[in-house]
């Protein structure tokens, strides 16, 4: 799969930021329709939080939202307001607007339908920008953001806080030597505008991927002896990789050349807002275009599989038939 990795290498920085690293950064919010909006503004505008993250700050925001669906509409007008009200944050009537007001963006928006086009206008004011996920409802729309970024020079990532769980982490850094089988479980809600697992199964899917790496060749999905969803990838090499629907919580465990370790703990966003802000600072993306591709090739062709009654499905077909070149 070299054509991938030609394609999506490491963006390097091509913008300017207006303030001085050593300085606060001002940092534009599009979509205030999920807690993570709130959650973490809390973190960076709250020198009094426990968990403060210094270095940047919510200053502007574009509300977004989506009509058609239920967790997004009624909660838009009320995370608006505390933004405004509690944390002094401009509410701006365009994304455009908002831009010209900040030096970075967090695209927060709770439906990936319109990432994509809500990243054009930050992308052409080529302003670093962090999308929180699913970074896209279709591998179709996470390559050609990518691809808009990497013509723009302008560096962009996107994570699920699991990524930077301690464990997780520290399996990624090499604990327990290279990865030869990992399984991770978290909850697995359904949205039926997105594909199954891109709505909360990314979670887990996210600490799969933070610990395998990139190189996943196939993947069959199937469903646990109580009927939840089951994924499993056949990575290069033959080592595997398996994520599981667990309703009660985020789990998981890894076995490498070294032993074994616990990964998929979720605990809490400070981590991946503190990266955030590193990124801002420095315009390296913390995660690599290929690998945040590959996990979104991984939750389609899981779908796919389902679709054709739980037969194996090769990621390399899934890219071609998304479109990537």
């Amino acid at each position: 799969m070299n054509f991938r990795v030609k394609l999506f290498s490491s963006i390097v920085l091509g913008v300017t930021l207006t303030s001085n690293a050593a300085d606060e950064l001002r940092v534009g919010m599009i979509g205030l329709d999920t807690s993570h909006a709130t959650a973490f503004t809390a973190l960076l505008n709250d020198p009094k939080n426990s968990n403060h993250v210094s270095g940047a700050k919510i200053v502007a925001a574009f509300k977004g939202g989506s009509s058609d669906i239920e967790s997004s509409a009624s909660r838009l007008e009320g995370y608006t307001r505390e933004l405004r009200d509690k944390y002094g944050v401009t509410i701006c009537d365009s994304i455009e607007e908002l831009c010209r007001r900040v030096d970075a963006v967090m695209l927060e928006s709770v439906d990936g339908r319109p990432h994509l086009e809500q990243a054009r206008p930050v992308i052409n004011a080529r302003k670093p920008l962090y999308i929180d996920k699913p970074m896209a409802a279709s591998l179709k729309d996470a390559l050609e953001i990518f691809r808009l970024a990497k013509e723009a020079g302008v560096p962009v990532f996107s994570s699920s806080s699991l990524r930077y769980g301690r464990s997780t982490q520290a399996v990624r850094n090499g604990s327990i030597g290279k990865v030869l089988r990992a399984e991770t479980s978290s909850p697995c809600h359904l949205e039926n505008t997105h594909p199954d697992l891109f709505w909360y199964g990314i979670h887990g899917v996210e600490s799969l991927f933070t610990v395998m790496g990139t190189g996943c060749e196939s993947v069959k999905r199937g469903s646990t002896a109580d009927g939840l969803i089951q994924v499993t990838g056949t990575w290069k090499g033959g080592r595997v990789g398996i994520y599981r629907e667990n309703p009660k919580g985020y789990d998981g465990t890894a076995k490498g050349e070294k032993g074994e370790s616990q990964i998929g703990a979720y605990e809490g966003y400070h981590p991946l807002v503190a990266e955030a802000v590193k990124f801002f600072q420095t315009g390296v993306a913390p995660v690599p275009p290929q690998e945040t591709i590959e996990l979104f090739a991984f939750m389609e062709a899981a779908d796919e599989s389902k679709r054709q009654g739980g037969a194996e499905v090769k990621i390399e077909d899934m890219l071609k038939r998304a479109g990537a070149r």
